[in-house]
């Protein structure tokens, strides 16, 4: 059975955009999709530590594991169950709400959880990574108060979807979908368009 990893980063609930689009996203792959098991992850409602000395150095097995407190063996575990949850998942849907230009720092806390050396990416003999994630289709949901696509004067200012090309990129996915909903700070009518507009986007997935 394959498998979709929905991930959801909002601090809002009912009014969050992202988790509107994120929520129709997983609903238009399981109707087009049998069978599929969904794991899900609310990073607000349940957020991941920071990445800590003892995950870190667990990552490449620097530490040993009956030296650490029973805090830190929690959050060993629970940051492997993090990387294996991402590593099984054939399809990760994220819903990213844009905060001050970027991601929440919840996603980040999730990120530096799947970012490992020899797991998810490798330097091999060269310069350059290589990634070992493996083939995942990876759809990413963000929902912006402002306009910031291409060719506009903020565009220079979205380091969220930017963030996660590269981050996703160093791990072996190469092609990142995204639907977005922008504008939403400019008015009741301009919001439900761009609602609206990214509602019709993911129902032709």
């Amino acid at each position: 059975m394959r498998k979709l990893l929905h991930i959801d980063s909002s601090i809002q609930t009912d009014r969050s955009v992202s988790r509107q689009l994120s929520d129709a996203i997983v609903k238009r792959l399981k109707d087009s999709e049998h069978p599929l098991e969904v794991i899900y992850r609310d990073l607000a409602a349940d957020p991941l530590p920071h990445l800590s000395a003892a995950v870190f150095a667990s990552f490449s097995g620097q530490d040993e594991a009956s030296s650490r407190s029973r805090d830190q063996r929690d959050d060993v575990t629970e940051s492997a169950k993090v990387l294996e949850e991402f590593l099984s998942a054939d399809i990760v849907v994220i819903g990213v709400a844009f905060y001050n230009y970027s991601i929440p720092s919840s996603l980040k806390a999730w990120i530096d959880r799947i970012v490992v050396a020899n797991r998810t990416f490798s330097y091999g003999g060269g310069a350059a990574p290589v990634g070992l994630a493996g083939d995942k289709r990876v759809v990413v949901a963000v929902a912006r108060g402002g306009i910031f696509t291409e060719g506009t004067s903020n565009a220079q200012r979205e380091h969220a979807v930017r963030y996660l090309r590269d981050i996703f990129e160093l791990v072996g996915v190469c092609n990142i979908e995204v639907v977005a909903a922008e504008g939403l700070a400019y008015g009741p009518e301009a919001s439900a368009k761009a609602v609206e507009g990214a509602l019709n986007e993911i129902a032709a997935m």
